[in-house]
This record gives C-alpha cells, sequence and structure tokens, in this order.
C-alpha cells in the first residue's frame, strides 16, 4: 500500500496546475438565410489560439486558460464581428455563436451560453467536484476511448466497481445486485431476467449513453432499496444543430476461430425462426394427437414434441457484426430530435470443467464442459427535446432493446462424464447431456419529463415512465443419455431427462417522480435550498414455466443411433406405438407487485467553505409473490411483505480550499428481497444446477457512513482517497440448501455483516504539449481494499428447540457473497490534438478472488463433516487495447483487442472427504472466454 501511494504522489508531482475552459459555438451566414458559414477565422484576440468554422459552421477552441476575452469572427467580403467579455471558466464551455453579414451584428445578435457538457471527462469532473454528495461518473468520450461497449463494463471503469462473469451481477463495493438500485434520467428501469433485480446493464450499448454516474451514498431523493449505491444511466442526446454518423465493425473471437469450431458453430434447433434477430415462430405445425393422449394440456404440448427439431444446427462463419447509425437535427429554436440504432451479433466459444460436490464427495463430473453462444442486440433511441419559452421545456425518450441470445451446451462428447447415480461403473457407460437455448428479451422504456421555472427561486421537475419487459424462452430442448462405442441409452432418472420447457416474463412498470426546489437563500457567501418531492413505482410481474419431458417404456425400449441425431426417435410413430410416453408437469407460475410510494425532503445549505445536506424520505415498500409451483408441498402459497420506515441521509463537505475538499456522509437504506429470491420456482442451469427462492426471506436493513478527500489539482486531473463502513442487519446470500443435491437458494443467512474499506483513485497527464494540436498522454488509476465479514446464524424455535444453522466446519464468520478483497482499474491513454487525431487506450482491470455462494451444512446435526464448502469465484486480470485514427476530417478508424491476456475464470471449493480427511482446493468451473479482435469504421458529420 505504501508503494501505490508513493508511485501516485510521484505521478502527482508532475501534474499541469492550469486552469482552463473552452470555447465553442456555431457561426451563421447572415446574407444566406442564416445557414452555416464553413471556413470562417474565430481568433481570441490578445493570444495565439484561435481555429477555423467546420463545414455545419462549427468551431471550438480548447485548452483556454481561465479569464475574460474578446473573441473575433471574421470572412472575407463579411464585416469582422468582435465579442467581448467571454469568460471563460475552469472545466466548463462558453458557447459563443453569433452571424457575419455585409454590416456588423449587433450585441443582441449574439448568444454567449455557459455549460457543460455531459459526455466530456473535465465537465464530469466538475460536476463530481461540486456535488455534496460522493459520485462518479464516466461520459460518452471516455467511453469511446476505451473501446466500452456497453453500460456494465462502463461501471468497472469506477473505484471500487467489478463484476461477475459467473453471475453477470454488477459489485459496487462489494455489495451485488440486490444491494443496488439502477435508474435510467432518474426513473427506474425495469430487470430483464427472473434471476435479477436490476436489469442488465450490458443491453444499454454506449451509443444510448450520454453519461453513466455512480452514487456511492445515499439521497432522500433516490428510493432507499440500496446499500451499494444507484447506478444512473443519462440518456444521449443531441448536443449541438445537427449529427449524422454511420458506422460498420467486424471481428472474431479467438476461441471461435480454432478448428472444428468456425466450420461447425452450434446453433440451437431454433435456428430456423431466427430472422433479422427476431424469434419469429414456433417452429411445429398442427398435428393429430394419438388417442391415448386426450387432455388439453398434452394436446398442446404433442406439437413442440414431436414437430420441433432435438437436434442442433450450425452456421459456418461465425463473425461479429455490427451496424449503427446516429442522427439528429434542431428544428428552428425550440426543437431538437435524435435517434440512434444499431444491430450487432456476437459469437462466444468456451470449454472447460465442471464438477459438483456435495458433503465432500464428487457427484457430478464433466471435463469438456461446452458452451456455444450467439447473441444479437437491437437497440433504437429515440429524444425529442421542446422548449416551450424560456421557462418551460419538455423531453420525451423510448428506448427499445431486443436481446436474442442462443445458447447449446454440450458436456460429456469426450466419454468422461458420470453423473451421481446414472449408471453404475461396472456397466462401462458414461453420461452426455446436451441444453439447447433461446432466451428473447424485448424491453421499451418510455418517460417523459417536464421543466419548469415559475420564478428564479422556484423551480419544478417532473417525470412519469411506462416500461414494459417480454422475456420469453420459447423452446428449450434437454437431452441427457448414457453411451459408450456401442450403445446409446436414454437416460434411466426421472421424467424428464428428455424434455422440452418454455418459459415467459410480462413485466409491466409505472413510476413517477416530482420534484420542486425552492431558494431560499442565495448571495455571494451563503445559498440555501429546499427540496420537496413525491415518488412513485408499480411493478407487476407475470411468470409461467412449462416442462414436458419423455420417457421410454422400459429401459433400452428405443435407442438412438448417435449422440447426434437424439431427435430421429421422437417421432408420431413412436408415440403412438406407445414406445415413448409423455409426461407433463402443470405449469409453474408466480404473479408478483412490487408497489412502492415515497415522500421526500432535502436541504441544502453553502456557507463560504461549508455546504451541507440533510434529507429525510419516507417510504412505504409492498411486495406480495403469489406462487403455485411443483416443488412445493400443495404447490400454491403466497408471500406478502410491507415496510413502512423513515430513511435519514446527511452529507457534508469542507472546501480546504479552490481544488481540494473533504466530505462525510451518513445514511440508512433498506434491501427488499427480489422476486427471484421469494419465488420458489426452481431453475435449472444447463450443468444441472438448480437455484430456487425462498418466500421466508426479508429485507436487510443497512447503515452507511463515508469519508472522502479530493483534490482536482487541474480542470481534467483528480487525486481521492475514500474510506467507507456499511453494518448490514439481516443480510441475504446465496447458500447451497440442505437436503438436496445442487440446490442453492437465497437465506438471511447471517445476523450482521460489515464491510469496510480504503478506495484510492488518480487521473493525471502524465505528459500534456503546450500546443493547441499537441499530445497528451494520461493516466486513469484506481484501487480498493476491503475486509467484510458476516457472522453466520443458528435458527431457534420460541420454545428454544434448534431448527438450522448456516455454520458449518466450525466457522461461525464467513465473508460476503461477491465481496473481493482487492480491485483494481487503470488506463493509460494516449492522444494527439491534430485535426485528424490519433488516439490508443491500454485498459486493465483486477477483482480478487469473491465468493459466489456460501457454505453450508449438508446434515444439520453434523455440520462440522456433512457440509458444502462455499464456492469461490477466482480472481483474474483483463487487459484492452483500444487504436482509433481519424482521417479525411469526418471518417474514423478503430481497432479492437479485448481480453489479450485470455486468462482461466475459474471457480473452486475447498473439499474434506472422511474417507482421507485431507482438505484440497478443487477446481468446479473452469474455462476461457478468448481474445476478441475487431476493425471499425466510422462516418460522422
Amino acid at each position: 500500500m505504501k508503494q501505490i501511494l508513493g508511485l501516485l504522489m510521484f505521478m502527482l508531482s508532475a501534474v499541469t496546475f492550469g486552469q482552463t475552459g473552452t470555447i465553442e459555438g456555431t457561426l451563421s451566414d447572415k446574407e444566406m438565410n442564416n445557414e452555416p458559414l464553413p471556413f470562417a477565422n474565430v481568433i481570441i484576440k490578445g493570444t495565439t489560439k484561435g481555429g477555423t468554422t467546420d463545414f455545419d459552421g462549427k468551431y471550438i477552441i480548447e485548452n483556454v486558460p481561465v479569464g475574460t476575452y474578446e473573441v473575433e469572427f471574421s470572412f472575407v467580403g463579411y464585416e469582422p464581428v468582435t465579442v467581448p467579455n467571454v469568460v471563460v471558466e475552469t472545466g466548463k464551455f462558453t458557447n459563443v455563436s453569433t452571424a457575419l453579414g455585409a454590416s456588423a451584428a449587433a450585441l443582441d445578435e449574439v448568444l454567449i451560453q455557459v455549460q457543460t457538457s455531459r459526455e466530456r471527462e473535465t465537465a464530469l469532473l466538475m460536476e463530481q467536484k461540486n456535488a455534496i454528495e460522493i459520485k462518479e461518473s464516466i461520459g460518452a468520450q471516455q467511453l469511446a476511448k476505451q473501446g466500452i461497449t456497453d453500460a456494465a463494463t462502463a461501471t468497472t471503469k469506477i473505484s471500487g466497481v467489478t463484476s461477475s462473469e459467473a453471475s453477470g451481477d454488477v459489485f459496487i463495493r462489494g455489495l451485488g445486485d440486490r444491494y443496488l438500485y439502477t435508474t435510467m434520467n432518474g426513473l427506474p428501469v425495469p430487470s430483464d431476467d427472473i434471476e435479477r433485480k436490476n436489469i442488465d446493464l450490458s443491453l444499454f450499448n454506449t451509443r444510448v449513453i450520454q453519461s453513466l454516474s455512480v452514487s456511492k451514498t445515499y439521497a432522500s431523493t433516490e428510493s432507499a432499496d440500496q446499500a451499494s449505491g444507484t447506478v444512473n444511466i443519462t440518456s444521449k442526446e443531441l448536443s449541438g444543430t445537427q449529427e449524422l454518423s454511420v458506422g460498420v465493425r467486424g471481428g472474431i473471437n479467438t476461441n471461435v476461430a480454432k478448428s472444428g469450431v468456425f466450420d461447425n458453430f452450434k446453433v440451437s434447433a431454433n435456428q430456423a425462426d431466427f430472422q433479422a434477430g427476431y424469434l419469429q415462430g414456433q417452429g411445429y405445425t398442427s398435428a393429430t394427437l394419438p388417442s391415448q393422449y386426450t387432455n388439453l394440456v398434452t394436446y398442446k404440448a404433442y406439437p413442440r414434441l414431436t414437430q420441433q427439431s432435438w437436434n442442433p444446427s450450425s452456421v459456418n462463419t461465425p463473425l461479429n457484426h455490427r451496424f449503427a447509425i446516429s442522427l439528429g437535427k434542431k428544428i428552428g429554436e425550440k426543437l431538437k430530435v435524435f435517434v440512434t440504432a444499431s444491430q450487432s451479433t456476437d459469437f462466444k466459444y468456451r470449454q472447460g470443467l465442471f464438477r459438483q460436490f456435495r458433503s465432500n464427495f464428487i457427484d457430478d463430473t464433466i471435463t469438456d464442459a461446452t458452451n456455444y453462444n450467439r447473441t444479437v442486440y437491437t437497440t433504437a433511441m429515440g429524444n425529442v427535446d421542446f422548449k416551450l419559452n424560456d421557462n418551460n421545456s419538455f423531453k420525451y425518450v423510448s428506448l427499445f432493446v431486443n436481446k436474442l441470445s442462443d445458447e447449446v451446451y454440450e458436456g460429456g462428447r469426450n466419454g468422461e462424464g458420470t453423473i451421481f447415480e446414472e449408471t453404475a461403473p461396472e456397466e462401462g457407460l458414461s453420461q452426455f447431456i446436451r441444453d439447447q437455448n433461446t432466451k428473447q428479451t424485448s424491453m421499451w422504456v418510455n418517460q417523459l419529463f417536464g421543466e419548469h421555472d415559475f420564478s428564479e427561486r422556484n423551480k419544478l421537475n417532473w417525470g412519469l415512465g411506462f416500461n414494459v419487459v417480454y422475456a420469453n424462452e420459447p423452446n428449450r430442448i434437454r437431452n441427457e443419455v448414457n453411451f459408450n462405442d456401442d450403445i446409446v441409452q436414454l437416460g434411466r432418472n426421472g421424467g424428464f431427462q428428455q424434455r422440452k420447457t418454455f418459459q415467459y416474463i410480462d413485466d409491466v412498470e409505472y413510476a413517477g417522480l416530482v420534484k420542486d426546489e425552492i431558494t431560499l437563500l442565495d448571495t455571494e457567501s451563503q445559498k440555501a435550498k429546499l427540496t420537496l418531492g413525491l415518488n412513485y413505482r408499480n411493478k407487476q410481474r407475470g411468470f409461467r414455466s412449462q416442462f414436458l419431458g419423455i420417457t421410454e417404456r422400459s429401459t433400452n425400449a428405443i435407442n438412438p443411433t448417435s449422440i447426434d441425431d437424439l431427435g430421429a426417435i421422437f417421432t408420431t410413430a413412436n408415440f403412438e406405438s406407445g414406445v415413448l410416453q409423455f409426461n407433463v408437469i402443470p405449469t409453474d407460475l408466480y404473479d408478483a407487485e412490487l408497489d412502492s410510494k415515497s415522500a421526500f425532503a432535502a436541504f441544502n445549505f453553502e456557507r463560504e467553505k461549508y455546504s451541507a445536506y440533510v434529507g429525510a424520505r419516507y417510504q412505504r415498500d409492498y411486495i406480495n409473490v403469489a406462487y403455485d409451483v411443483n416443488n412445493i408441498p400443495g404447490r400454491t402459497g403466497n408471500s406478502l411483505q410491507e415496510y413502512d420506515n423513515l430513511y435519514l441521509t446527511g452529507n457534508f463537505k469542507y472546501n480546504l480550499n479552490e481544488d481540494q475538499s473533504l466530505r462525510v456522509a451518513a445514511s440508512r437504506t433498506i434491501t427488499l428481497p427480489e422476486f427471484k429470491e421469494i419465488a420458489p420456482f426452481e431453475y435449472v442451469s444447463p450443468t444441472g444446477q438448480i437455484t430456487r427462492g425462498n418466500p421466508d426471506i426479508k429485507a436487510s436493513t443497512n447503515y452507511n457512513l463515508d469519508l472522502k478527500y479530493e483534490w482536482f489539482p487541474s480542470a481534467d486531473q483528480l487525486f481521492s482517497v475514500a474510506g467507507f463502513y456499511k453494518l448490514i442487519e439481516d443480510p441475504i446470500n446465496k447458500v447451497q440448501d440442505r437436503g438436496s443435491a445442487g440446490v442453492f437458494s437465497y437465506f438471511n443467512a447471517g445476523n450482521q455483516a460489515d464491510i469496510y474499506g480504503i478506495e484510492l483513485e488518480t487521473r493525471v497527464n502524465l505528459y500534456k504539449s503546450d500546443d493547441d494540436d499537441g499530445s497528451n498522454l494520461r493516466l486513469g488509476l484506481n484501487a480498493t481494499r476491503m475486509w467484510h465479514k458476516q457472522d453466520l446464524k443458528e435458527i431457534y424455535d420460541d420454545n428454544g428447540n434448534f431448527i438450522r444453522t448456516f455454520r458449518y466446519k466450525g466457522l461461525t464468520e464467513e465473508g460476503l457473497q461477491g465481496a473481493s478483497d482487492y480491485i483494481f482499474n487503470a488506463n493509460l491513454n494516449f492522444t494527439t490534438n491534430s485535426e485528424n487525431p490519433f488516439d490508443a487506450s491500454l485498459v486493465a482491470n483486477y477483482a480478487s478472488n469473491s465468493i459466489l455462494a456460501l457454505g453450508a451444512p449438508e446434515i444439520q446435526t453434523e455440520s462440522d463433516i456433512n457440509y458444502n464448502d462455499a464456492i469461490i469465484e477466482v480472481g483474474y486480470v483483463t487487459l484492452n487495447a483500444i487504436v482509433s485514427k481519424t482521417f479525411a476530417k469526418n471518417w474514423q478508424l478503430q481497432l479492437r483487442a479485448l481480453n489479450l491476456l485470455n486468462p482461466e475464470i475459474k471457480r473452486t471449493q475447498l473439499v474434506k472427504p472422511s474417507t482421507t480427511n485431507i482438505e484440497t482446493n478443487q477446481i468446479v468451473r473452469s474455462y476461457s472466454l478468448g481474445s476478441t479482435f475487431s476493425l471499425g469504421l466510422t462516418y460522422s458529420l
């Protein structure tokens, strides 16, 4: 740690301390009906700085020292115009727009506005510097430089943030999906997956993002359902008068390029139903039902089993590709319209080891666990800004995202697969598993906002949201067989080893926000503001799942000829003869509702070097999950939970000087259980592991404390140190459940969890040229060290009788699920500021080991010897390189090399069989993702 601090201080000693801003704007031609005037000269009088307007009349002059200037515009044959009193402020963008003509422009024809661009790093740093709360952001400019393609990856560039390859969750300060809250433009967005509370951030590609911010401290204007922070995505909008951008990109993954994969990349049997990134049909036609099957459920199921294929197909050229277009136009002085759309296709392949242990003995082994995955993303967003007058404006945002993911999983093709109790060793049979699944998620987000300045001291903002999500798995195909060189035999255990399943989610969500800001005091030395408001959120989900299985009349009554043609036996004739028989489980379903109503108040006060924010939020949360599932005795039930609380927060900021500050924040929040953590539906992964909800799980209560020091040596540089502490009562954990092989569930496994840590961050210019067209070498680095533990519960009834324990092998404490002890993020960027700039970035990330699922006793009264240890996700390093070059002014070529180190991704588990009494660390999952190389070309006006 001392070495890291010494390195950071050494780099900071070399920074440039100059404070600068930017002058930009548009020049029009009065003689041509105010059309853009290209190639005119713009100079800052008394300096050597200046520029030329482009084809659209736009200009930009960067790195202007703070001060007041005269800006002169001139063009041959036109009367020059000089604009006085142009104020340049640190990190801000002064927009000076005017017109040239045969006679000089009057001063009232000159528009001067000081603003910030939330796409630019300097503007976001300025926002962070001025904010009272602890907040960090990344803008579109940084996203482009670092080759970041989606919001999920963008969050990992912020200090203390990691993502899990195993779960797909984003973790902030060690707290995962359930402790996080996600919004878009300040309004909630729905989840696209029953496995998550928050939407998959990878669905937001960077073309729809203006900036992404992580608020690590709670503000009363936000939902109290969070402990780690709120991720807010600000949607992209038109920043100038017009925009046009068209781009294409192509590439390949090194795993996919391997011989035997590239020329035979497997896709599911649903391939025929894919059209332009959408799943179009059901893949079957009507059929006559054999006379022995007369019930309606079986009648509907029959065509799925006999007329949809059971065998995967393939594509021969699995190359990644992407097409994108963005266009926007300012219409008159009141209306701005911006539209962006893109579609991309990505291919992934991974192969490795899968094992499952139970009570320290091996259950399942697959040494060639193989995944083929093809994902098609389609995104479209529209943004309309209408300025009614100087005091009233409106904005409408509509976002549509469609994600079509197709996966084929195979294990045991090499003849080494063993599944617990399927066959005896002396039979000489091994196991083969194939799981084919297509998931289509369609999400439509609609938001309407209004801003009203009733007076200089009263501003009202409001927003309405209507969101829908349709998540469909229309034809999941599962086969489990025993085989050797002489025979292929259908799996024996259970009636659903040959099955087709389908499930869908239907989410509808309404959201509302009203916020009134009242300025109580505004003088040079003191400012005071009161914010009052209301929030409303109602989310309703319908979930349905159906299992359709096939069994044979007796073992070996019918045998497929090959594991590559299992579907050949599932014919109408074999059902009519009775060789094959149906098994149909009644539909699993649950209906869930979350209703949240809130009223909040916040008071801001600033005086010279001091700033304070105190807030209170009254929030009533109602959750009801009604379920009807097969794995619960009696099938039906419901979990009704209500929480009615007052949540307080306070932020205090002290400015040591103009560039340095200290911040302190404290708050109390809640963590509501998610629908998937409550509903006891059993979801089976391709490897056969099962996850189910727990209707008895309850919300956690969180107490948060933060302390942060920030130093802004210049407008684009930062050094900060933060310390944080979180106390969580009744923390929620994913735990391997007792008495069920391979079943994971969710429990309030600890009485209390404690998390504390320290974060270091720096953004510095290692080299910065003084020339306007010079170069810049820039380093961004953040590091986090965390300590975390929770005391494991033992549960007794009211009479003191023992019920169950979460302690195992003598442990009374354990780390927190998902938390890494060490997190490092770094990026090194080199940029030239020439007319056709060159940009190169090297980006690295590391997160140390974390707990994927807590251990648990298998036999409650023998927790020291009969237990399953925790499953650990092993830390690894990722390294990406991005190089781009602009040429001919409007064209950009970009080369991306992602995951260059291609590390092996592993999950491990400590195993101590009673036969040897020796504990060893066993790999339970391993694979690599491969490196991805792509080349893109973009044309922009």
